[in-house]
């Protein structure tokens, strides 16, 4: 049974940090592909950070590039996120979830990410 269960949400200030972390079972996690997105109430979804099989290059949403940083620990099943200098539009549903099918020819703002499992997601929440 694939499982992802996301933690460390949390209600910080403007400028502040936070650490995500997504607990994966039931899968051979270091065979996937693995996305981290956020959806704000009243929003759609929007894809934050990818972490492609066996690290190396990760690839990140223009809105979050230079503040967040994606990893991902095969030997623990875990894929992280290291969201500094928060900002009350970071505010959202964070949630990590399982890509299928090649990646895109280019990880653009419009990309439509598909994916079979995502978890619940953890709250973030930055406001002053």
């Amino acid at each position: 049974q694939v499982q992802l269960v996301e933690s460390g949400g949390d209600m910080v200030q403007p400028g502040g940090s936070l650490r995500l972390s997504c607990a994966a079972s039931g899968f051979p996690f270091s065979i996937y592909d693995m996305i981290w997105l956020r959806q704000a109430p009243g929003k759609g979804p929007e894809w934050v950070s990818v972490a492609p099989i066996g690290g190396g290059r990760t690839y990140y949403a223009d809105s979050v590039k230079g503040r967040f940083t994606i990893s991902r620990d095969n030997a623990k099943n875990t894929l992280n996120l290291q969201m500094n200098s928060l900002k009350p539009e970071d505010t959202a549903l964070y949630y990590c979830a399982r890509l299928l099918g090649l990646p895109p020819v280019t990880y653009s703002s419009d990309w439509s990410p598909t994916y079979d499992y995502r978890g619940r997601g953890t709250q973030v929440t930055v406001s002053s």
